[in-house]
């Protein structure tokens, strides 16, 4: 007997106030409001997606470089196994993951005279409206030509002006190792 009334003391004296400090469920207009938040989150980011594809495509570096945190430089191109080991074959003697920037991308973009077409497909977006993750298969084709092709993340966070894109970091498999 003593023992189920410490059990029930226990329970009056610790779970009981837990409960009242633990959050209320959502009603079904909350949820529905934090629901049009995600998306229109979600949506705002499929926007810096399309001005990234735009921005390649008419050559735009400027604009590019306008989508990153100024002062972010994780770029991460890691060959996938397959590739690292053709090129391993071929006496390629280049690294498995190669650190680049934001920077060397967008002049690439503003000085090529190629034609540049990435292709984004599979696009998953997750996002608590202030931070966000994306993931997504992509086809990098150059002059018509699929050149490059893996799956690509970018982590984003909400500034005060808007999504930015804070990383990158890509799976490779170029063509030129195929």
């Amino acid at each position: 007997m003593f023992l189920k009334l410490n059990n029930v003391a226990f329970c009056a004296l610790v779970l009981l106030p837990m409960a009242a400090i633990a959050p209320a469920p959502m009603s079904s207009m909350a949820h529905a409001s934090a629901a049009s938040a995600r998306h229109a989150e979600e949506a705002a980011i499929e926007r810096v997606m399309k001005q990234f594809h735009d921005a390649v495509v008419t050559h735009n570096g400027a604009a590019l470089s306008g989508l990153f945190l100024p002062d972010a430089n994780i770029w991460l191109n890691v060959l996938t196994g397959d590739a690292y080991d053709r090129a391993q074959a071929k006496g390629t003697k280049g690294p498995k993951v190669r650190v680049g920037s934001y920077r060397d991308f967008a002049k690439f973009v503003s000085t090529t005279s190629k034609t540049l077409d990435p292709e984004h497909s599979n696009v998953v977006i997750h996002t608590d409206g202030t931070i966000a993750a994306v993931y997504f298969d992509f086809v990098f084709n150059i002059d018509g030509k699929a050149e490059n092709r893996g799956n690509e993340t970018w982590q984003l966070v909400k500034t005060a002006d808007g999504w930015r894109i804070a990383a990158i970091c890509y799976s490779s498999d170029p063509a030129t190792l195929q």
